[in-house]
């Protein structure tokens, strides 16, 4: 199971920075991917890193305000976001998505899994 942290209450305009730690081994096909869960809204696709090339993916709201990267001695990923807006108010989640053999990326939770509990983002305006 993968967990989010490191989330909390910042003002418009700062930054805050997530992390997700796996508590099982993350193999070289896998993606590991960011969402988000606004109150009363679907499940929303933040961003996603390649653990093999460390090549990512981001929804085109947070392009340029958010980054990700991956810790492979600690089989954890990060999610670095500057510039907050209000709209990004959210419950962040991490989760995996196996793989046997390199695959595009993909922007749809049903895909992925070993979900944990996620980490509450609340940016003030």
């Amino acid at each position: 199971q993968l967990q989010a942290s490191g989330g909390g209450l910042v003002q418009a305009g700062g930054s805050l920075r997530l992390s997700c730690a796996a508590s099982g081994p993350i193999f070289s096909n896998d993606h590991i991917g960011w969402f988000r869960q606004a109150t009363g809204q679907e499940r929303e696709f933040v961003a996603v890193i390649n653990w093999r090339t460390g090549k990512t993916s981001f929804h085109d709201s947070v392009k340029g305000r958010f980054t990700i990267s991956k810790d492979i001695p600690e089989e954890a990923v990060s999610l670095q976001m500057n510039g907050l807006k209000s709209e990004d108010t959210a419950v962040y989640y991490c989760a995996i998505r196996r793989s046997l053999r390199p695959t595009p990326f993909s922007s749809f939770a049903y895909e992925y899994s070993d979900w944990g509990q996620g980490t509450q983002v609340t940016v003030s305006s």
